[in-house]
């Protein structure tokens, strides 16, 4: 296993990491809208936070040598499923080879953010 820690993205909140590849593999933890240029959540919108996510989920694609065309899979979380349209107009400009999905709403996120992605991704 190969450890994942990209200084261009946030760091862990917690007891985990950004990522892990396995045999070609990237398991990459949820990403929240933290700039981590300010070490701290800036946009307020769905759009801004959902633009910082995606961001932050290229440096760490980034760091493992894959790319969001190798996504095989993500899993979004929404503070609240009335920002879907919202949050998949910006998605759409990111996840453009249309990974497999799973999108649910779910009471709080970590810092009050309104969205959250994880993914799965191949590495060649």
């Amino acid at each position: 296993m190969k450890l994942v820690k990209s200084d261009k993205a946030p760091k862990a909140l917690g007891p985990y990491s950004q990522g892990y590849v396995y045999q070609g593999v990237l398991y990459c933890s949820g990403q929240i809208p933290i700039d981590p240029k300010k070490d701290d959540v800036v946009a307020q919108d769905i759009e801004g936070q959902t633009e910082q996510v995606c961001k932050n989920l290229a440096e760490v694609l980034k760091e493992a040598g894959t790319s969001f065309e190798q996504v095989i899979k993500t899993t979004c979380f929404l503070s609240d499923m009335g920002n879907f349209a919202a949050f998949n107009e910006v998605y759409a400009k990111y996840f453009t080879s249309k990974p497999a999905r799973s999108c649910v709403a779910v009471k709080d996120l970590p810092k009050g953010v309104l969205c959250e992605i994880e993914l799965i991704a191949a590495v060649e």
